[in-house]
């Protein structure tokens, strides 16, 4: 009789497994959501919606894209983390959410730690860029008033936490000086008072703030690359400047909920790389001075800690905390 109940219960094992091996095998059989964490408009969001046209030829599926905006990230990150990890619900995500935010908030409703890489999409190094009419010419001069004025000039972010945020508190801590922080729901906000005098200055991505400066919306005063950046030979680095060592930059990312299994991850870094290596994508993504990144989860992962790194020196340094 236990032969006999044991093989019943085998049985049942079997079943449960085969429909969920097959699901796998199957995946996608239906649209795929992807949860931007900030709002529309920026860095994150553009890359998300251009890599994700190419998914949706290579997966056979629709991808719909949702921002869910606000916390430097947490709010579109608990919506993923909670969700179920059968690959139709992924986050597109800056660092923040999954490598400092844990660090500087007291009580996160998720794990960022179990999130399950999937693919980094693209990099970008940061600028220091002022409004068009600021005053102030170079960065020498920039450091000069920040610190003879404490407080004085005032600087957007995207978010309390996120790299522009952490890019200026790390400026500070090499400089001595003390700037205003105002921080903003995303990069198109934060941008939008730049351009209207409301703010002085942003450390943001080159490729927004490349635009801006193209066209007269705004200036970069300096990049945040070891070298000069080849497509604007006039703007020195800040290493130049005096502040050795000075590097910043920022990625979007690809991730699922927790426990997503590995075929589902699998076929989607794959197909992730397979759009980030096609020659019209390097083309696209060169033009908006973005680089391509992609290669394995476990390549993310390494990213994700070496940032995590990074960024909590300068937390801890600073001392920076978000109720």
């Amino acid at each position: 009789m236990s032969r006999y109940l044991t093989l019943i219960a085998a049985a049942g094992v079997l079943l449960t497994v085969a429909p969920a091996a097959a699901q796998q095998a199957e995946y996608p059989n239906r649209p795929i959501k992807i949860i931007v964490c900030l709002p529309p408009g920026g860095g994150v969001d553009t890359v998300t919606r251009i890599v994700s046209d190419g998914l949706q030829r290579r997966l056979g599926q629709p991808i719909v894209i949702e921002n869910k905006g606000g916390q430097a990230g947490n709010i579109g990150a608990e919506a993923v983390f909670g969700a179920e990890p059968d690959g139709y619900t992924l986050l597109a995500s800056q660092p923040a959410p999954i490598t400092t935010n844990p660090l500087l908030y007291k009580n996160l409703s998720f794990d960022p730690t179990r999130f399950t890489p999937i693919a980094v999409m693209t990099t970008i190094p940061n600028t220091l860029t002022v409004r068009a009419d600021f005053p102030i010419k170079n960065v020498r001069e920039f450091i000069a008033y920040a610190k003879a004025n404490p407080g004085k000039l005032s600087y957007a972010s995207q978010g309390n936490g996120t790299t522009s945020h952490l890019t200026a508190v790390m400026f500070e801590q090499a400089t001595g000086a003390k700037l205003l922080h105002v921080p903003y729901r995303g990069t198109a906000p934060a941008i939008n008072d730049l351009m209207g005098g409301h703010v002085d200055t942003f450390f943001n991505e080159l490729a927004t703030s490349m635009e801006l400066h193209k066209a007269g919306k705004a200036r970069i005063l300096a990049v945040t690359t070891p070298m000069r950046v080849p497509e604007l030979p006039d703007v020195p680095t800040l290493q130049e400047a005096g502040l050795a060592g000075f590097v910043s930059d920022t990625w979007n990312a690809i991730s699922a909920p927790p426990k997503t299994p590995a075929p589902i991850v699998a076929k989607l870094s794959a197909a992730i790389n397979d759009v980030l290596t096609a020659p019209d994508m390097q083309s696209h993504l060169s033009l908006m001075h973005l680089q391509a990144v992609g290669g394995t989860p476990q390549r993310m992962a390494e990213i994700i800690k070496a940032d995590t790194q990074r960024w909590g020196d300068v937390i801890r340094t600073a001392n920076v905390t978000i109720d």
